[in-house]
C-alpha cells in the first residue's frame, strides 16, 4: 500500500445528480488494485471474482451515500475459508487496501492475529490483550487466522469466550471503523459459526478459497524462484512437477506454503552441492540454477515410492 489518503465518502456541497461508476472505479485506484491482483496472484479464480464483486458493491454503495440514497455503513465483516496456503492472508491485505481506497476504513492497514494474541492464560488477562489488539486494528482490518481456536467448549476454564464477547461488541458498535476477517479451514469454521451464532449474524461476505491445481502450484514455484533470482533447469522443472503430484497426496500438505518450504530446501541442497563440487569460480548462472538433483533428493520421492509399493502389496 502506498499510504494514499482515500477520497472521503461525503462531499461538500449538494449531492451529485449522477455518478459515472467506471470513472469512479479508475479514480479511486480500485481498478488498478484489481488489475495487480489478477496479475500477481496465480489461480484463485473464484476468489478474484468474489473480491471484484464485493468491490463493485461497495463502489455502488459509496455512490449511493454521496447521492443521499444510503446512510448506514454496510456490514463489511468477512469470512475466508480454505485449506492452509491458499492465499487468505494475501487476499486480506488486498482487501484492506480496497476498503481504504473506497473510504470505508481510515488507514487501510492489516493486523493479523491468532488466538494467542487475544486470549490470556489467567483471569483478567484476556480483556486487556483483546482490547490492545483492537486498538491497533482500528481504522483498518483485523485478520483472525484459525478463528475456531477462540472457542474451546471442552475446557470450562478457557478464556476464549471472553475474547469472543469483546469482539462481537466491537464488530457491532465500531463497524464504521473496523473490519474483521475470520479465517480458517472450512469445516471447522462451519462448526465455529454454529457454536457462535453472533459471529455468523455479523458476517456479510463469505469467500471460499479452493486448493491450487498442480499446474498452478508449479507456476507459483517458478514465480517464487523468479523473485529471488533463481530458476529451474528443464530437468528440475520436470522433477518439481513430479514432486507436486506426490506431495499433494501426503499428510500436512499446505498448498503454496508447502511449495515454498520445498524450494527453501532445494536452495539449501543447491548451495551445498555447489560448495562441495565447484573447482573454481562460479558465475551468476551456476549460482542461480536449481538442478534436478536438488529436487529429487527430497524424501517425498522415497515416501511416494514406498506408498506405491504398499498399494500393490510389494515389500520394500
Amino acid at each position: 500500500m502506498d499510504g494514499a489518503t482515500a477520497e472521503p465518502v461525503a462531499d461538500q456541497g449538494p449531492p451529485p445528480v449522477a455518478v459515472d461508476l467506471q470513472a469512479e472505479f479508475e479514480a479511486t485506484g480500485v481498478a488498478g488494485i484489481l488489475r495487480e491482483f489478477d496479475q500477481d496472484l496465480i489461480g484463485l479464480g473464484p476468489v478474484k471474482r468474489r473480491v471484484r464483486e464485493t468491490a463493485t458493491l461497495l463502489l455502488v454503495e459509496r455512490a449511493r451515500r454521496r447521492m443521499g440514497l444510503a446512510h448506514e455503513t454496510p456490514t463489511l465483516h468477512m469470512s475466508f475459508t480454505g485449506n492452509p496456503g491458499t492465499g487468505k492472508t494475501t487476499v486480506a491485505l488486498r482487501m484492506a487496501e480496497l476498503l481504504h481506497r473506497l473510504g470505508y476504513v481510515r488507514r487501510g492497514h492489516l493486523v493479523a492475529v491468532t488466538r494467542d494474541d487475544l486470549v490470556g492464560q489467567y483471569i483478567g488477562h484476556t480483556a486487556p490483550k483483546t482490547k490492545e489488539v483492537l486498538k491497533r486494528a482500528m481504522g483498518g482490518v483485523l485478520f483472525i487466522d484459525e478463528a475456531y481456536y477462540l472457542y474451546r467448549p471442552e475446557n470450562e476454564r478457557d478464556y476464549g469466550q471472553e475474547a469472543i464477547e469483546i469482539l462481537l461488541q466491537v464488530m457491532e458498535n465500531r463497524r464504521d471503523d473496523l473490519v474483521v476477517i475470520l479465517a480458517g479451514y472450512g469445516p471447522r469454521m462451519d462448526r465455529f459459526f454454529e457454536s457462535n451464532p453472533g459471529f455468523r449474524s455479523r458476517i456479510a461476505h463469505h469467500i471460499d478459497f479452493p486448493d491450487y491445481g498442480d499446474d498452478e502450484l508449479l507456476a507459483i514455484a517458478e514465480r517464487m524462484l523468479e523473485r529471488q533470482n533463481y530458476h529451474l533447469d528443464p530437468g528440475a522443472r520436470e522433477a518439481l512437477a513430479r514432486y507436486v503430484g506426490l506431495r499433494r497426496t501426503q499428510p500436512h500438505f499446505a498448498n503454496a506454503r508447502s511449495i515454498r518450504n520445498a524450494l527453501d530446501r532445494a536452495r539449501l541442497r543447491q548451495a551445498n552441492r555447489l560448495f562441495e563440487t565447484a573447482s573454481g569460480p562460479l558465475g551468476a548462472t551456476e549460482l542461480s540454477t536449481i538442478s534436478a538433483e536438488d529436487i529429487l533428493a527430497s524424501r517425498v520421492f522415497a515416501q511416494g515410492a514406498e506408498g506405491a509399493r504398499s498399494a500393490i502389496g510389494d515389500q520394500p
